[in-house]
């Protein structure tokens, strides 16, 4: 029997089913990625030094990138023993997990990415399992 996991995954949350001879485990992963980093204070920035108190878009970019790979690396490490992966997610974030899979050289096992939208963890253990299910029917 080989192994199987199912991810879904937002900027902020990834659920990890695996399937192996039968037994699933789920396991969450949370992202330590700030979307949208703000300057300290409560009141507007104002002033002639504002632009010295506010980070540049380009340098909050930088930083999110690497915040995201650190995530897609835990990621990929809680599934890196699987032969089979199905990815799913309601943004660009299953997308940008493809890729760094690509680059990590485990895109062969990437079997389907799927846009889906927020699913309780259950539900997505369902769709993991049914899509598992239909695949080995469709091999036979």
């Amino acid at each position: 029997m080989t192994t199987k996991a199912g991810i879904w995954i937002d900027h902020r949350k990834a659920v990890i089913v695996t399937i192996d001879a039968g037994e699933e485990r789920t396991a969450i992963l949370f992202s330590a990625a700030q979307k949208h980093p703000e300057c300290s204070g409560d009141s507007p920035l104002q002033g002639r030094y504002e632009a010295l108190q506010v980070p540049a878009d380009d340098r909050r970019q930088r930083t999110l990138t690497k915040e995201l790979n650190v995530y897609y690396d835990a990621v990929i490490a809680a599934v890196g023993s699987v032969e089979s992966l199905l990815i799913c997610g309601p943004g660009e974030a299953k997308v940008e997990l493809r890729k760094r899979c690509d680059l990590k050289g485990l895109g062969a096992r990437v079997a389907a990415v799927e846009t889906e939208d927020k699913m309780t963890d259950r539900q997505f253990a369902a769709k993991t399992h049914q899509y598992f299910t239909d695949s080995s029917l469709r091999a036979s």
